[in-house]
């Protein structure tokens, strides 16, 4: 697996926080949906999607389990009926890994990162979690064919 280490900018973002049964992310994912569509924020031409994993569906029990589901944004998000708000992916050094194939699976690139690039790597972790930048989404593209980079936010 071909790991960069980058330099990234800081990026405002509108979030809707799903927390809960990993099960029931795609409700969250329809309120995004249902936002963007309010706001005319395209995942395609306009805004960039984005989620914040803070913890691992596989080893964190179902109620407490949090995720973000996030649209690059120019301006704070008003208040609005599906209930987003607005955060901001900190800029910084990452490493970085391209992810290609089904999101079900992306955990295998997550835990490449943290059990075997990492511990040979000399770096450090940054007091972020793992986020993801999905390139491209379902309704677009293939499941074989998703492209996601999966972000490790570094110390220093």
């Amino acid at each position: 697996m071909d790991v960069k280490l980058v330099m990234t900018d800081v990026v405002c973002v509108a979030v809707v926080e799903h927390r809960g049964d990993p099960a029931r992310i795609e409700d969250s994912v329809l309120r995004m949906i249902e936002w963007r569509k309010a706001s005319g924020l395209s995942p395609v031409s306009s805004s960039q999607t984005y989620g914040i994993a803070y913890d691992n569906p596989e080893s964190t029990a179902p109620a407490d389990f949090r995720f973000d589901i996030c649209a690059s944004v120019s301006a704070p998000v008003p208040a609005n009926p599906q209930g987003v708000t607005s955060k901001t992916l900190p800029g910084g050094r990452c490493a970085v890994l391209r992810h290609v194939g089904s999101h079900a699976r992306i955990g295998e690139s997550v835990r490449y990162l943290l059990q075997q690039w990492l511990p040979g790597s000399g770096e450090r972790l940054r007091d972020f979690p793992v986020y993801f930048h999905y390139l491209n989404l379902n309704v677009d593209t293939a499941e074989c064919e998703l492209l996601t980079d999966v972000y490790l936010p570094l110390a220093g």
